[in-house]
């Protein structure tokens, strides 16, 4: 079916792109798909779903297979009660990858999805050409203890069944936490996305399965390091991010798993890129997947 169901006029994606549900590795993982040509693999995080891609998918449809999942326990994917390390969710999307028949991926990531990024490339490097990692840290890796130190990033040990409960039903609440800290001008994460993105989080586990996905980093770290024990990335990386979050400091952090990596920082921007920045966005990440070409 027509990807449309759940975000007209939010994050509309091109025509052609079609909704799948995949099921594999004890979970049934929303994707949306389309195009022909190389595949890029874009994957979301926390707050946002993989409708955060519409812009992008519109730019890159003409000459990619674009492939846009929701992670394990997000968006309109299943919400097992496990398997949040990130490892696990980079077998989901080598399981989502293998299903569609596709071999060979560039990938795209923010937030969370960096963290499952890195486990995605550093489990199968052969068969990922290049990585784009947008505004987040990697568990374990570089200045993470400072990170995990900082009083701001208090949802990281966030969770359980009394969390949950102070959760439910306040979801919109907890939300706009984040997206108006964690941006520039809250406006431009506009309310109809809150109200779309909100009722997605709202859904029977959806809050647990979010916590989950942070309260996953202790695994994730020494998955990292793990990773990294192996050698370094070889394929080209580009790390950016907002100038007001995460952009001053990714090119450092991706630097200590990658050799070859380029950074930018998107001014007037904080974390939510495609919401505050989109155009900004799409330039860099097409123009960088183009050129290695």
């Amino acid at each position: 079916m027509n990807d449309n169901r759940h975000q007209d006029g939010i994050h509309p994606f091109p025509a052609g792109m079609q909704s799948r549900e995949i099921e594999t590795n004890g979970a049934k993982i929303h994707v949306r798909v389309g195009g022909q040509g190389p595949a890029v693999v874009m994957l979301h995080g926390f707050g946002t779903t993989g409708d955060m891609w519409g812009h992008l998918a519109s730019a890159l449809i003409e000459d990619h297979m674009v492939v846009a999942p929701d992670l394990r326990g997000l968006g309109l994917s299943s919400k097992p009660d496990g398997g949040y390390d990130k490892k696990n969710q980079a077998a989901d999307v080598w399981g989502v990858l293998d299903a569609l028949g596709v071999r060979t991926i560039e990938l795209v990531t923010h937030d969370i999805g960096i963290m499952v990024g890195f486990a995605v490339a550093a489990t199968h490097p052969e068969r990922v050409s290049r990585w784009v990692a947008i505004d987040a840290p990697l568990p374990g890796i570089g200045p993470w203890d400072q990170i995990t130190q900082d009083p701001t990033m208090w949802h990281f040990g966030f969770g359980g069944q009394d969390m949950e409960r102070l959760v439910a039903g306040r979801e919109r609440i907890y939300l706009d936490r984040f997206w108006n800290e964690l941006s520039v001008d809250p406006k431009r994460f506009d309310e109809a996305k809150r109200q779309h993105y909100a009722a997605l989080y709202a859904q029977p586990g959806a809050m647990r399965a979010s916590f989950a996905q942070f309260l996953a980093f202790s695994q994730d770290a020494a998955d990292n390091r793990m990773f990294l024990a192996q050698g370094k990335l070889q394929m080209p990386v580009l790390a950016f991010g907002g100038e007001a979050t995460f952009g001053p400091g990714i090119g450092e952090v991706v630097r200590c798993v990658a050799d070859n990596v380029e950074d930018a920082i998107i001014p007037d921007c904080g974390h939510w890129i495609t919401e505050e920045q989109p155009q900004a966005t799409t330039d860099l990440v097409v123009d960088f997947l183009r050129r290695a070409r």
